[in-house]
C-alpha cells in the first residue's frame, strides 16, 4: 500500500535543517537552560553526596565513594524530554515518554524532579537544596535507586535494564489510545537487538482510527559500551532508506552545535506532530484508507555531549569513553576532581536554582501542568485507568459431565468461545496476542468476534484481517509479549497464547516484567495493573508430528524462579477447570499467571460446580478415583491434563488388580500450593499438606515438566522421601502420544509399577501384575510400530471401560475374575 496523498509532502525524508527555524531566541534560550538544568541534576545524581548547588568548593567528602550510572547517552534524552515539554503545552498534547537506553535513568529522574512530580510522589526529597542533597545520594546509593529507568521513576512504564523491547512497550501503549502520542527514543545500541528490530514492523498493525500513535527517535551517538554501532556508521542515505522501507519518513537531525541542534529539533517534533495530525485526521475523519507514512526522527548527536572533552589526554566526548563515568578516580587523583567541578559549573546552576535550591520560576513554567507532565501523565500508571473486564459468566461455556472420564472435549476450543465473548464485550479494553497461532490453539471461535489486527496489503485469498482486529498475530513471541505488556502497563487487559515450548523465547522479557512488577508492588502511588497471562499450549505430552523441536515445558520452572508475590501457575486437567482458571487469570491484579491446557480431544472429570471448587482449592482428592475415603496406602498424585489420564488409568488398574489397595488419587491445579504457606501465598500449611499427602506413606507424582521442579517446591515438608515424580525427562521425538509417555516413564504401567515398587509388602504378592505391566509396555510400543498409531484400547480408554490390552490376555482375564 502507497501512503496516503494528504499526510506527506514531497519526498520521504528529510533533514530538519533545510526548515525554516522554530524557537523565537528567548524560547531557545529557555529550553536550553531547561535542558542545563536537567543536565546538571543528571551529573549530580551520578557523582555527588553533598554540596548540591557548588555553593563551596567541591571536595572528596562531596563525592560518592562509588560512582555507578550511565552519562553517555542521558544529554540526548533530556534534550528531547525539553524540547517534547514545548510540544505538549503549545498542542495540549497527551504524551509518554519511553527510552529505550534505560541507564539514561538519571535524566529521567531530573525531569520528573524539575516538573514537580518527584517531590509530589516522594514527599521528603523536597524542591529545595536538602531535597537536591536527597535526590543526589539515592541515585545508585544503598537502599536508594537503580541506576536505569524502573518502576521507581514517575512516568515510566519500561524497565529499561535490559535492551531491545523500547518501541514494542511503545506500540503496544498506542493500541485502543486514539489520542496518546507515545515518543519513544531507540538507542543505537539497543537497534542493535533482535527484539527491536523486528519491532519496526509494529507500523503494520496500529490504526490511526482508534491507536494512538508512535513517534520512534532513533538516537544515534556513535556508540554503545566500547564499540560504534552500526547503524551510526552506514551511508545517511542508506539509513534513510531502511527506515522508508520499514514504513517511516524520517526527518533527520544532526549536529553538536546546541542552539543549531535546538532549532532543528523543534522544528522537526513540529513536523512529526503536523504529519500526525495529518494521518489520524485523515483517516477519522475522511475515511482515507490504506496504511500510512508514519514520521520518525533520527537525531545525531555526540555521546556524553556537554560532559569532559578529554580526560588524561584521551578524547571522551563523542566516543564510547563517555558511556558511563567519564571521571572514575575524583577520590584518587586531582585533576579528576577538579574536572568534574569545571562540568558541573558549565552548567551555571546559580543561574537554574533561587538561592533555596528551587527551579527559577521561568524554567519552571517550561513544564507542562497537572497530568500533561510525562512524569505524571496517567497512562504511565496504568493502574488509574484501569477498568475491569466485562466478563461472561464462564459457567454459561462448561461441558456436560456426566460421569468423569467418560467424555472428551478439547479444552482449548471451549476457552475459545468463552474468549469470544470477552472480545465482543471489551472491544476497547482486551487482546489476544499470538504468534500465528491462534487458530492451531483451537481458539478459532474469537474470529467470529474479531478479526487479527492488519494494516498491510490484503489479498482474496487472506481470511479474518482488518485494521481494527482484536486479535494481534506476528510471528515474533517478542512483539506478542511487548505489544501486552505495553498495553497492561497502560490500564489495559490481554492474553497470549503460545506453543509451550517457544513461549522460552521471552523468558528474558519475563524477567522484566515480572522485576517490575514486584518493585511496583512497594510503591503507593503505583496502581495495580491487571494481570499477564499466558495460555501454553500445543504442549510437550502431545506433538505427534513436531517432535523434539517442540518438546520443551521448562517455562513453568522458569517463572516459579521469580517472586512468590508476583507469580502463578496452572495446570487444569480438563475444559471446565479450564475456563474457571482462564476466569480467574483475566479478573486478578499484578500477577504473572501461566496457564497449561492441551488443545487435543481430552476426557472430562469434572462438572463445573466441581470445576470450581477444585480450582478454588488449588487441589483435592478425587474421591470417585479412590478406593479409600480414609488413610490410603499410597497417593497417586498428578499435574497437568496428561499426567493426570494415565495417574487416573493407573489409578484404575489398582482398583480392578489390586482392590484391597487403598489408594489417594489427588489432582493439583496450582502447582504453587505445593509449597509451604511461609514461602508462597498460595502454599499450604504443613498440616494441610499432611492431611492430603500422608506423614509416611508413598506419593507417586506424574506432573507435566521437568520432575524436579515438584520436589524443590515441596522440599520443606514432611514426607519428602517418600515423594517419588514421574515427568519430562528429555526423551522424545516424533511418535504416538501413548509412546510419548512411555518414553519418559509417565505412562500408566510404569506408574503401577511404581506403586509395586513403593509400597510396602506388595513387592511379592504383585510381582505378577508387575510383570504384566511391563510386558503391556512392550506390547504398547509394539503396536505403535507396526500400526503407526498407539493402541485403541489405550487411546479409547475410559474410566468405566476400563483397560483391557489387545496384547495381554492374562490380565484381560483377572480384571474379569475382580469383577
Amino acid at each position: 500500500m502507497v501512503a496516503m496523498s494528504s499526510q506527506i509532502t514531497d519526498g520521504t525524508s528529510m533533514s530538519a535543517s533545510t526548515l525554516s527555524p522554530t524557537l523565537p531566541d528567548e524560547q531557545l534560550r529557555l529550553i536550553d537552560a531547561y535542558w542545563r538544568a536537567a543536565n546538571y541534576l543528571s551529573v549530580g545524581q551520578i557523582y555527588l553526596l553533598d554540596n548540591p548547588l557548588l555553593r563551596e568548593a567541591l571536595s572528596a567528602e562531596h563525592v560518592k565513594p562509588r560512582l555507578l550510572g550511565h552519562w553517555g547517552t542521558t544529554p540526548g534524552l533530556n534534550l528531547v524530554y525539553a524540547h517534547l515539554n514545548r510540544i505538549i503545552r503549545e498542542r495540549d498534547a497527551d504524551v509518554i515518554y519511553i527510552t529505550g537506553p534505560g541507564h539514561g535513568g538519571p535524566g529521567l529522574v531530573a525531569n520528573a524532579y524539575l516538573e514537580g512530580t518527584y517531590t509530589e510522589v516522594y514527599s521528603a526529597i523536597g524542591e529545595d537544596v536538602d531535597g537536591l542533597r536527597k535526590l543526589f545520594r539515592q541515585f545508585s546509593f544503598p537502599g536508594g535507586i537503580p541506576s536505569h529507568v524502573a518502576a521507581e521513576t514517575p512516568g515510566s512504564i519500561h524497565e529499561g535494564g535490559e535492551l531491545g523491547y523500547a518501541l514494542v512497550h511503545a506500540y503496544g501503549a498506542a493500541f485502543d489510545n486514539p489520542d496518546l502520542v507515545v515518543a519513544c527514543v531507540v538507542g543505537d545500541g539497543e537497534a542493535e537487538t533482535g527484539p527491536l528490530a523486528a519491532s519496526w514492523h509494529s507500523n503494520k498493525f496500529l490504526d490511526p482510527v482508534t491507536d494512538g500513535a508512535v513517534l520512534p527517535i532513533l538516537h544515534l551517538n556513535s556508540y554503545k559500551i566500547a564499540n560504534p554501532t552500526v547503524l551510526s556508521r552506514i551511508p545517511q542515505e542508506e539509513l534513510e532508506s531502511l527506515f522508508y522501507g520499514y514504513g517511516y519518513r524520517p526527518i533527520t537531525v544532526a549536529g553538536d552545535d546546541p542552539d543549531n541542534v535546538h532549532q532543528q529539533l523543534a522544528t522537526a517534533l513540529d513536523e512529526c506532530f503536523d504529519q500526525i495530525a495529518a494521518i489520524q485526521r485523515a483517516a477519522r475523519l475522511d475515511d482515507e484508507a490504506g496504511r500510512p507514512l508514519w514520521p520518525m526522527i533520527i537525531l545525531r548527536t555526540p555521546k556524553g555531549w556537554t560532559g569532559p572533552e578529554k580526560v588524561d589526554g584521551k578524547k571522551v566526548e563523542g566516543t564510547w569513553r563517555s558511556h558511563q563515568v567519564p571521571l572514575s578516580e575524583t577520590h584518587t587523583n586531582p585533576e579528576h576532581m577538579a574536572q568534574l567541578e569545571e562540568w558541573l559549573r558549565s552548567y551555571r546552576p546559580e543561574e537554574l536554582f533561587d538561592e533555596n535550591g528551587a527551579l527559577i520560576p521561568e524554567l519552571k513554567e517550561l513544564a507542562p501542568k497537572g497530568t500533561r507532565r510525562m512524569s505524571d501523565n496517567p497512562h504511565a500508571n496504568g493502574g488509574l485507568l484501569l477498568r475491569d473486564l466485562d466478563l461472561p459468566d464462564f459457567r454459561d461455556y462448561a461441558v456436560p459431565v456426566e460421569k468423569p472420564g467418560s467424555d472428551n472435549a478439547e479444552a482449548t476450543r471451549v476457552l475459545g468461545t468463552f474468549l469470544r465473548d470477552v472480545i465482543v464485550r471489551n472491544a476497547d479494553r482486551f487482546r489476544l496476542m499470538g504468534p500465528d497461532e491462534t487458530a492451531s490453539n483451537r481458539l478459532s471461535a474469537v474470529f467470529e468476534a474479531s478479526d487479527k489486527a492488519w494494516m498491510a496489503e490484503v489479498s482474496p485469498e487472506d481470511e479474518n484481517l482488518a485494521p481494527a482486529g482484536r486479535v494481534m498475530e506476528v510471528l515474533s513471541e517478542h512483539l506478542c509479549q511487548g505489544w501486552l505488556e505495553g498495553y497492561l502497563l497502560t490500564g489495559r487487559h490481554g492474553l497470549f497464547n503460545c506453543y509451550e515450548a517457544f513461549v522460552h523465547i521471552v523468558d528474558s522479557m519475563l524477567n522484566q516484567h515480572a522485576k517490575w512488577l514486584s518493585s511496583s508492588a512497594h510503591l503507593s502511588w503505583r496502581r495495580p495493573i491487571a494481570s499477564l497471562n499466558y495460555l501454553l499450549t500445543s504442549h510437550v505430552w502431545r506433538q505427534d508430528h513436531n517432535g523434539a523441536s517442540h518438546q520443551d515445558p521448562g517455562f513453568i520452572d522458569h517463572v516459579a524462579n521469580k517472586r512468590p508475590e508476583v507469580v502463578r501457575v496452572y495446570l487444569p486437567p480438563d475444559a471446565n477447570t479450564l475456563l474457571s482458571v482462564a476466569d480467574h487469570c483475566l479478573r486478578s491484579r499484578q500477577y504473572v499467571n501461566v496457564i497449561v491446557a492441551g488443545k487435543q480431544p481430552a476426557l472430562t472429570y469434572l462438572s463445573m460446580d466441581e470445576a470450581v471448587a477444585h480450582c478454588t482449592r488449588g487441589l483435592g482428592i478425587w474421591e470417585w478415583a479412590s478406593t479409600t475415603t480414609g488413610e490410603p496406602d499410597v497417593v497417586l498424585a498428578c499435574a497437568g491434563d496428561i499426567p493426570t489420564l494415565e495417574t487416573v488409568a493407573a489409578a484404575d488398574i489398582l482398583r480392578r488388580r489390586l482392590p484391597e489397595l487403598k489408594v489417594r488419587v489427588v489432582n493439583v491445579v496450582d502447582i504453587m500450593r505445593l509449597q509451604p504457606e511461609s514461602e508462597h501465598p498460595h502454599g499450604l500449611s504443613d498440616r494441610e499438606f499432611d492431611s492430603i499427602f500422608t506423614k509416611d506413606k508413598p506419593v507417586i507424582f506424574a506432573y507435566h515438566g521437568y520432575p524436579w521442579l515438584i520436589h524443590r517446591l515441596a522440599y520443606r515438608h514432611a514426607n519428602h522421601d517418600q515423594l517419588h515424580v514421574r515427568g519430562f525427562k528429555e526423551r522424545g521425538t516424533t511418535t504416538t502420544p501413548f509412546d510419548m509417555v512411555m518414553l519418559n516413564d509417565l505412562d500408566r504401567f510404569h506408574l503401577v509399577m511404581d506403586v509395586i515398587d513403593r509400597v510396602e509388602g506388595l513387592g511379592s504378592s504383585a510381582a505378577g501384575l508387575r510383570q504384566e505391566m511391563a510386558d503391556a509396555r512392550i506390547a504398547a510400543r509394539a503396536y505403535t510400530r507396526e500400526h503407526g498409531e498407539d493402541d485403541p484400547a489405550i487411546s479409547g480408554w475410559t474410566w468405566d471401560a476400563g483397560y483391557q490390552p489387545g496384547g495381554t490376555q492374562s490380565m484381560a482375564q483377572d480384571t474379569a475374575d475382580n469383577e
